[in-house]
């Protein structure tokens, strides 16, 4: 949401800067230089990445256009599912929620935490981490360093579509400038016309520099760091869920390892202990 609104201040601020000067849109409006811009960084931009790179920044895309960041909503959810997981564990044993683990959409503690149920990266990251500690005799460091090593493959996966935009971003301005020189280009062909035909040329040419740097300052270079900080914001909120887990694997008793957890939380969405202890509480009631 916040990205539409971004967009429409940027235009709304140039056009509206541009027409206080009495400046005439119908010069800027320049379809072929937009062609010329957009489908070569287009074409750039699947030169240069693979096919599931491409999807990946459509989805992306699309999740900046519509998604919501973690809020303490969020973090107060997880915890919550952390502390009945831990304390179904320390009560029944982990062969108690074999069968949650094995079937989260079936299962009543995951189904409890829709939301949370519709992240697949986070789903994945607590039940693969319970069936390892299941099957294996892992130890909490062997634990913490095996999980550190997916968050980072994640993150790194993650952060190859704000990458490649941010690639094109920087490449726009070139661009622009390839647009600016075609323009002129074809003026030089219209020298015996009369000046005013010519400046109408030249103010054409010239809106392709325009365009190439407005494209890459104003649209699809921030765009890039939105992608960018979402993928951080990912990491924090799975950063969090493995150190709660971690600190259970490791002896803390569940009320310790969700505080552990809760700790771990940027400070934006912090819940407070008393929040999160009153909380708990009630899921006792």
């Amino acid at each position: 949401m916040f990205v539409i609104i971004g967009a429409i201040i940027v235009l709304a601020s140039v056009i509206g800067g541009y027409l206080m000067e009495h400046g005439n849109l119908s010069v800027l409006f320049q379809p072929s230089e937009l062609i010329i811009i957009g489908g070569a960084s287009i074409g750039a931009l699947v030169i240069a990445s693979p096919l599931t790179v491409i999807k990946n920044i459509i989805k992306s895309v699309i999740k900046a256009l519509t998604a919501k960041g973690y809020g303490k909503a969020d973090y107060m959810d997880s915890l919550i599912m952390l502390s009945e997981i831990f304390s179904k564990i320390r009560k029944e044993g982990l062969v108690s929620i074999e069968a949650d683990v094995d079937s989260p959409e079936e299962s009543k503690i995951f189904s409890g935490h829709p939301k949370f149920l519709k992240n697949h990266h986070a789903v994945n990251l607590v039940t693969d981490t319970l069936r390892t500690v299941m099957t294996t005799s892992i130890s909490s460091y062997e634990l913490e360093s095996m999980l550190d090593n997916e968050l980072d493959a994640h993150h790194e996966e993650g952060s190859a579509p704000a990458k490649s935009l941010n690639n094109v971003a920087d490449a726009l301005p070139g661009l622009g400038i390839v647009a600016a020189v075609l323009g002129v280009v074809l003026t030089m062909g219209k020298m015996k016309e009369p000046p005013e035909v010519l400046g109408e040329s030249i103010g054409a040419a010239l809106v392709g520099t325009f365009l190439g740097v407005l494209l890459c300052y104003g649209f699809v270079g921030p765009l890039s760091r939105n992608l960018e900080q979402m993928v951080n914001d990912d990491k924090e909120y799975l950063s969090v869920l493995k150190v709660g887990l971690v600190s259970f694997i490791g002896g803390a008793a569940p009320q310790i390892a969700v505080e552990f957890a809760r700790r771990a939380i940027p400070g934006h969405a912090k819940p407070s202990f008393i929040e999160v202890e009153d909380a708990l509480r009630a899921l006792k009631k």
